[in-house]
């Protein structure tokens, strides 16, 4: 979520932090495109002065070669076929000129066919202009104007791909006048060499790049191209070498020489990038045959402009560092309390209800924090009435869910005993019956075998070995009579109860099932120290302990460990002493727990009657006591007998 505060923020600073920013970019991409106008129409002035100077130069050729040629020194210098060579080669020299010639009239139709000023001049007008020359036209002219023309092709990156390994061709001021003189009429024709033509490209470098005012010059250069190789230029390939023979860019070419296009622009010149501006120069035949190049160094005006993006940038940032911190001193009055209010109730939610804002202004925010503290104090009394009634509440809860957790306790237990009481008592009156119909047919059998031996006397002999069986098995069947009596009548064959001590009462019942102990490895570890008397029978208990350590025997079967051990213990508020009898055999199934004391409840199956545990528990239960059976934490099963101290 966002805060206030920082809503706030936003709102003030987002016109000095984005909009300002954003004006700041349109005004220097405004200014950088002006300034980059303003170098286009700076070296477009460059290019007009130097075309101008090319153009001078060729005018100055004209007129001067016209003078020449209808002055009287010129007549006078006739001889047979033209005027005499020493008065050319003065003349050229005087016009500086690379060649100087006469064609009288009869070969001018033959030149003429050829260069179109010479066409022109036989047609009564002069005329000058920049024409190709063939190295042979070169080297047909005196002063070795072919080896000067030469030139040595440099393999330039960007340019466009050629075989051409040299340029051998002469691009040259090309004039010629008509000779109307008395008696002689023909051209006179002169020409000057541009290439390799220093003195003529350093003129135009100083006449464009040189500061009138000082003196000095600026980082400009200077070129001129013979279709789209250097020819003559100031631009340096090291530091006294200059890029004679290297070519133009192939997107310069295209659109100066391809097109016809004026190029004002950025170009990469050699090895440094320069404002540039580039003239197609055309023949006497109209075909674009060359260029005039004139471009100063970028780095100056680009390091003027990253300096002035710098300042405003600077600017910027001094503007930001002053305002902002005006600004949040000017906030603080609103941020503050606001801060104030949050807080608190950062507190109240956190559980403080005695937090309050308290005074923060007279302003609307004042007010609100006034009238917010005043529903606190309501909140906060009512929260205290709220927990008063929830506690007596809950503490009536607890009261009666006690009382009715105790109720329902005494409910399950006296249910267990209804239960187990008229389960009992159904089984003792079948038991009971049982018993009874038993013993009439055992006292008949019994009387009966007597009465054999008495009629048969020495001749029972064979027989009497089947006569003492059959008594055995009377008298095992009264065993079991008398269990079953014991079971269903436990009180007509118990003591009165008086206090007895368990110690004396464990230790015998140990040696009376020693016989079953012995038969294994089964050790014995005993805790009997001598404590109070309990309230039982002790024959009785003597029968519940004598079974407990008969079925552990069992349990573990040929060896193992049992422990019985005697301590105090506190059942419900009363005092009592426990036996615990722990084995180490498997222990007694889950399933099997439940059903532990049921009667006839057994887990060996043909073995034995299942009443060994229900009698115990009646005689437990009969005393007030009480037996569990569970699972040792480390194998094995325990079984705990509880009975209640006597007085």
């Amino acid at each position: 979520m966002i805060s206030v505060r920082l809503r706030l923020l936003i709102l003030a600073l987002a016109p000095l932090v984005v909009l300002m920013p954003l004006l700041l970019l349109l005004g220097m991409t405004r200014w950088t495109g002006d300034y980059d106008d303003l170098l286009a129409a700076n070296v477009q002035s460059d290019l007009r002065i130097a075309e101008q100077y090319l153009s001078q130069l060729m005018t100055r050729t004209g007129e001067e070669l016209g003078g020449v040629a209808g002055s009287v020194a010129f007549a006078e210098a006739f001889e047979d076929g033209g005027p005499n060579r020493e008065f050319l080669l003065a003349k050229r020299a005087e016009l500086r000129l690379d060649f100087l010639y006469y064609l009288p009239m009869g070969a001018v139709a033959q030149a003429s066919a050829r260069w179109p000023v010479i066409a022109e001049a036989q047609r009564g007008r002069s005329r000058t202009a920049i024409d190709i020359f063939p190295p042979e036209d070169l080297a047909a002219l005196p002063r070795n104007l072919d080896a000067r023309a030469r030139i040595d092709l440099i393999e330039t990156e960007a340019a466009v791909p050629t075989d051409r390994l040299v340029e051998d061709r002469g691009m040259v001021v090309h004039s010629a006048s008509p000779v109307r003189l008395p008696g002689h009429e023909g051209v006179l024709v002169g020409g000057i060499l541009l290439n390799s033509n220093l003195g003529f490209i350093d003129a135009i470098n100083a006449l464009v790049y040189r500061n009138p005012l000082t003196g000095g010059t600026r980082q400009g250069t200077a070129t001129l191209f013979l279709d789209d190789v250097r020819i003559s230029t100031n631009v340096r390939l090291f530091e006294d070498v200059r890029a004679l023979g290297t070519r133009v860019s192939a997107v310069v070419r295209n659109a100066v020489l391809d097109e016809g296009q004026t190029w004002l622009a950025r170009a990469f010149v050699v090895n440094d990038w320069y404002i540039s501006g580039y003239l197609p120069l055309s023949d006497s035949f109209g075909n674009r045959v060359g260029m005039l190049y004139v471009g100063f160094l970028e780095a100056p005006f680009a390091e003027a402009k990253r300096k002035a993006y710098l300042w405003m940038m600077a600017a910027f940032a001094g503007v930001l560092l002053l305002s902002a911190p005006v600004f949040l001193w000017m906030a603080k009055g609103i941020f503050a309390p606001l801060e104030k209010m949050t807080a608190t109730m950062r507190r109240v939610a956190r559980g403080n209800l005695a937090a309050r804002i308290g005074p923060v202004g007279r302003d609307e925010i004042g007010q609100v924090a006034a009238h917010l503290d005043g529903l606190l104090d309501q909140v906060q009394d009512r929260d205290l009435k709220l927990r008063a009634w929830a506690e007596e509440l809950e503490d009536r809860v607890d009261r009666r869910t006690a009382e009715l957790r105790d109720a329902n306790a005494k409910l399950e237990d006296t249910y267990r005993q209804l239960v187990m009481s008229e389960k009992l008592a159904s089984i003792g009156e079948i038991t009971a019956g049982v018993a009874h119909e038993i013993n009439n047919p055992m006292a008949v059998i019994q009387g009966n075998v007597e009465v054999i031996r008495m009629e048969l006397a020495e001749a029972a002999a064979p027989v009497e070995t089947e006569l003492t069986l059959i008594e055995r098995q009377v008298m095992r069947m009264q065993a079991i009579v008398g269990k079953l009596l014991k079971f269903a009548r436990p009180s007509e064959f118990s003591d009165c109860g008086e206090g007895v001590d368990l110690r004396p009462v464990v230790e015998d019942s140990l040696l009376l099932a020693d016989h079953a102990l012995g038969k294994g490895a089964i050790e014995v570890a005993s805790d009997l120290p001598s404590l109070p008397l309990v309230a039982i029978d002790a024959g009785e208990m003597q029968q519940v302990v004598i079974n407990l350590i008969l079925n552990a025997a069992q349990a573990m079967g040929s060896e193992g460990q049992l422990s019985l051990a005697l301590r105090e213990e506190m059942r419900d508020g009363v005092a009592g002493v426990a036996l615990e009898v722990r084995d180490s055999g498997p222990g007694i199934a889950e399933e099997n727990l439940g059903a532990l004391f049921d009667p006839f409840f057994t887990t060996r199956r043909g073995e034995g009657t299942g009443l060994g545990l229900s009698i115990s528990q009646s005689i437990v239960q009969r005393a007030g006591g009480l037996i569990t059976a569970a699972n040792a934490e480390g194998g094995g099963a325990v079984f705990t007998v509880w009975l209640p101290q006597v007085g």
